[in-house]
């Protein structure tokens, strides 16, 4: 039989998660929060403490990850805690809105940074940009089809570049003469934002921002069957990868509000054609420094498009083998090693959402439907520590039970409050995931009995 290769060592394992991770959020969203919150220092706090809950998911996760280091990520854990049904529904929500919807977004913002070098305005942009989405979706999935080893070394080298480049404006910014400590503490004169929402409110829409930003750290979960030694691997690579991008995304935020003040940021909200980061970077190096920052943006949501393709399209794979999807996604390329028709399938429906809905929409949608699932694994950890507590745990997760307690907390309230101030978009992401139940007691009924009870030993 055919399997998938173990060909990815721990420091490859790291550069995947810091792929995964940063993509366009971090040069994008500063704008939407600095209208929703007024302030610098809420701004930046936002950037911190949803690093450090996806820091304390990370170490969570890795907790399951060294016990089960199969392709699937979290379709694999819940299935040992949960069940198939449960375990189901999380897949089916990764392919119909969480992971495709992320690959869609990245390449939607890939197409608009390479429209914006252009210069090209209008109603034709956006058919463009679209049209660019979907050609680099096409191209980096042709990439995956040839093997994990090949796109792992471009996500490599994409990843090096974008370190350079993030020193580079470091530099640039902090240097620049518009810049001044006093606007990491001026707030917005006149509110942008008109939504009748309380701090907390606000805080949580903004945090929806920043932990798009983050969204990815998890995905290095499912390509456990084609990491040499997981056990030990992918608990370091989730640590010491989401680490590094903590400390990326506070440095270039502080960079943008020490360049800007509060205000100006706040109005590009009201931009959607502009990115944030770009306009923080031609105000301090003019047009080169907005081509070069253009240029970044489209090596890492490239980079990022690479890494959300490659890692994901194992759950469909995984969900295939069990006999939970359709069955031709469980073809193993006979040459290339891959999950060939999973990524595949994986792209179309990428296409899709790409023409469904504008970013913002698909970015909130993933994330709160996401961060169920994520207190869902917190959860579990608690759980098997119960029930079964002679498990082998080769990574335990540092500050049990305090680590996974405060992870789940912080699901909980996002979700709660998701559902109170958007509820469009969080009932649009339920709806989507409850499409999967008519399709699951279809292909649980086609499942014999005796191999349901071989899959899920």
């Amino acid at each position: 039989m055919i399997k998938l290769s173990r060909s990815l060592g721990l420091s490859s394992s790291i550069l995947l998660v810091v792929s995964g991770i940063v993509g366009s959020g971090v040069f994008k969203k500063v704008a939407p929060m600095a209208a929703e919150l007024g302030s610098p220092l809420l701004v930046l706090a936002c950037w911190i403490v949803a690093g450090f809950v996806s820091l304390a998911g990370a170490l969570t996760y890795a907790e399951m990850a060294g016990m089960f280091p199969q392709s699937g990520g979290e379709y694999v854990y819940f299935k040992k805690v949960y069940g198939r049904l449960f375990a189901f529904l999380y897949g089916w929500g990764a392919f119909t809105v969480m992971r495709t919807a992320t690959i869609a977004a990245l390449a939607y913002i890939f197409g608009q940074s390479l429209v914006n070098i252009t210069g090209s305005q209008g109603a034709s942009a956006e058919l463009v940009v679209k049209l660019i989405a979907c050609s680099l979706i096409i191209f980096l999935s042709l990439v995956n089809y040839r093997g994990v080893s090949f796109a792992e070394g471009l996500s490599r080298f994409l990843i090096y570049l974008t370190f350079v480049a993030v020193l580079i404006i470091a530099v640039v910014g902090f240097q620049s003469q518009l810049g001044s400590l006093s606007h990491l503490t001026q707030s917005v004169q006149e509110q942008v934002s008109s939504a009748p929402r309380g701090l907390l409110g606000s805080l949580v829409i903004a945090s929806l921002g920043a932990f798009w930003g983050y969204e990815g750290w998890n995905q290095i979960g499912y390509i456990g069957e084609e990491i040499k030694d997981p056990q030990r691997n992918l608990p370091i690579a989730l640590g010491v990868g989401t680490t590094i991008v903590v400390g990326i995304y506070v440095l270039l935020n502080t960079v943008y509000l020490y360049v800007l003040p509060i205000d100006a940021l706040a109005q590009l909200a009201s931009a959607p054609d502009k990115i944030a980061a770009v306009e923080v970077v031609r105000q301090a190096a003019g047009w080169a420094g907005a081509l070069f920052i253009s240029a970044l943006i489209l090596v890492t949501t490239s980079n990022s498009t690479n890494a959300s393709i490659l890692m994901p399209a194992r759950i469909f794979f995984a969900m295939a083998r069990d006999g939970l999807f359709f069955k031709s996604v469980a073809v193993i390329h006979p040459k290339y090693k891959t999950p060939s028709v999973a990524i595949l399938l994986q792209a179309t429906w990428a296409i899709v959402l790409v023409w469904s809905g504008s970013f913002d929409q698909l970015t909130d949608m993933l994330v709160f439907a996401s961060f169920i699932f994520y207190g869902a694994t917190a959860l579990g950890v608690l759980i098997l520590r119960r029930k079964q507590p002679h498990l082998a745990r080769p990574y335990r997760v540092i500050g049990y039970p305090f680590v996974p307690l405060f992870f789940l907390s912080c699901c909980i309230l996002l979700v709660i409050m998701t559902l109170i101030n958007q509820p469009r978009e969080a009932l649009t992401g339920l709806g989507l995931i409850a499409t999967g139940f008519p399709f699951y007691w279809y292909w649980n009924k086609k499942t014999p009995v005796s191999e349901t009870s071989k899959i899920d030993s």
